[in-house]
């Protein structure tokens, strides 16, 4: 049993931040607060603001989906907090996994790191499906739609009858992004802070154009009494929004598998973290407040829920002589949705290089490109991954999957707080969470709370992907560990 619960040293996990392990280098410092910021914006603004907005607004919160907005982001910010102190005191890019090594043991450390790959291949995979949606959206405008078998999964039926087979459009982005970040961390930073660039400027004129738009009418009631439902409007209705929403937020996290190529992480991460999540709640919320306000909630509850253009059916609909900006928006939203898809796979590609150096995974997911130091051989192995889900899966359960999936790592990281302030109280940190216990405790609360708010059907899934992860340890991860080799 101790086995299972041993746990790496601060000292050994710093080591390895800066040093080759067996023969496998360390990856390359070339990341600026400012590149970290943008990695954060570029994985957190994209297919949740533009489509999760209108499903939580239809389906579970009415226009108090704000009020979803604002719980998840209390929730996100006392997380936020701890992965700030965390990335800051243990640079290494096997973020939440590399915390929980450090403090709940081996076993718990593969659950979670297990566990990231929910957020951040599944999350990828959900992006890569909205990504697909829009493009189809758009070429549909100029008389180039693609078949409909050739943009859907297999489980997905048209109205005229028709099934999908692949989604090709989506396994096109997935490839070409994979192959940018091969090419070189440096590289991937520079194309999202373009594409940053471009979405932040369209999600601002949106809210400033739909602000004169607005009618009072459609915030009344502003919050819908429930149905007698659990979860359909009322306070209920909010919570469950808030799990919905939540998915809009995943991303602030992925700039803590960076650390390990940050240029100062003792002061970028927690730039990078806390200033894109403090970006990114406030255009959130002005966001949702417009888009409910353009179009009433139960617009969407119909075409709009599932619409993979919401905010292009807001704009047609209640913003005459803007519809060029319906188009503009479908653009930018191809745009953004290509950052988040690149962070992701970047943050997936990092906790796999971090498991293969602790040996819980095959040396081949750690293995450096000779020329640009990248881990491309696990990039590949990720593309399979992530391609089979983005392929073949549809969207929505998929992101389903990523929600729960990322509650449960921040969880597990305020958890991790509390554990060195009390175990290694003399560690220098650079950046504190403030008012500890208080805040990584209430991290605890809210982030429970989204994931009761979750379907039953999200935890059987949950359930059954650690199944399948624990086998995956105790078939290899455990005989090949490399703490039980130092030990």
């Amino acid at each position: 049993m101790s086995k299972l619960f041993r746990k790496k040293s601060l000292a050994l996990v710093l080591a390895d931040s800066s040093d080759a392990i067996e023969g496998v280098p360390a990856l390359k410092r070339t990341l600026s607060s400012l590149s970290l910021i943008a990695l954060g914006i570029g994985a957190i603004i994209g297919a949740g603001i533009f489509v999760r907005t209108a499903a939580a607004a239809g389906n579970n919160a009415g226009s108090a989906v704000v009020y979803s907005f604002l719980l998840a982001g209390i929730g996100c910010g006392f997380a936020g907090l701890c992965y700030a102190e965390l990335a800051a005191m243990i640079p290494v890019s096997g973020s939440a996994y590399t915390y929980t090594y450090a403090t709940l043991g081996e076993l718990v450390a593969w659950i979670i790191g297990w566990d990231l790959v929910l957020e951040y291949a599944l999350g990828a995979a959900t992006v890569s499906v909205a990504w697909s949606e829009y493009l189809n959206n758009l070429l549909n405008k100029i008389g180039l739609g693609i078949p409909f078998q050739w943009c859907h999964s297999p489980f997905d039926v048209s109205a005229a009858g028709v099934h999908g087979f692949v989604n090709l459009p989506a396994l096109f982005i997935l490839a070409m992004l994979t192959l940018l970040l091969i090419k070189g961390t440096q590289e991937s930073a520079m194309v999202n802070t373009i594409i940053v660039s471009i979405k932040l400027a369209i999600v601002v004129t949106f809210i400033l154009v739909g602000w004169h738009f607005m009618a009072p009418a459609h915030h009344t009631p502003f919050l819908p009494e429930n149905t007698g439902e659990f979860g359909s409007f009322g306070w209920s209705g909010v919570l469950r929004g808030a799990g919905v929403v939540f998915f809009a937020y995943i991303g602030f996290d992925a700039v803590s598998t960076a650390a390990q190529e940050a240029k100062n992480p003792q002061k970028g991460m927690p730039i990078g973290i806390l200033g894109s999540l403090v970006i990114c709640t406030v255009l959130y919320v002005l966001f949702a407040w417009v888009l409910t306000g353009v179009a009433s909630y139960k617009d969407f509850a119909n075409a709009g829920a599932g619409h993979e253009a919401s905010v292009a059916f807001a704009i047609q609909h209640y913003m005459p002589g803007y519809e060029w900006l319906a188009t503009l928006v479908t653009v930018a939203v191809l745009a953004g949705f290509s950052s988040v898809i690149l962070v992701m796979l970047l943050g997936q590609s990092r906790v796999f290089f971090s498991l293969s150096r602790d040996g819980l995974m095959p040396k081949i997911f750690s293995e450096l490109h000779p020329r640009w130091g990248t881990p491309w051989k696990s990039n590949l192995i990720l593309l399979g991954l992530v391609g089979l889900f983005g392929g073949f899966v549809p969207g929505h359960v998929v992101g389903d999957m990523t929600s729960i999936g990322t509650l449960f790592a921040f969880v597990l990281v305020c958890i991790a707080v509390i554990i060195l302030r009390k175990r290694s109280r003399d560690t220098h940190r650079p950046f504190k969470a403030p008012f500890v216990p208080f805040v990584p405790v209430m991290g605890v609360i809210v982030c429970s709370a989204m994931i009761l708010g979750e379907g039953w059907e999200n935890w059987t899934r949950l359930l059954i992907w650690l199944a399948i992860g624990f086998c995956i340890y105790f078939s290899y991860g455990i005989r090949h560990s490399r703490l039980a080799k130092l030990s």
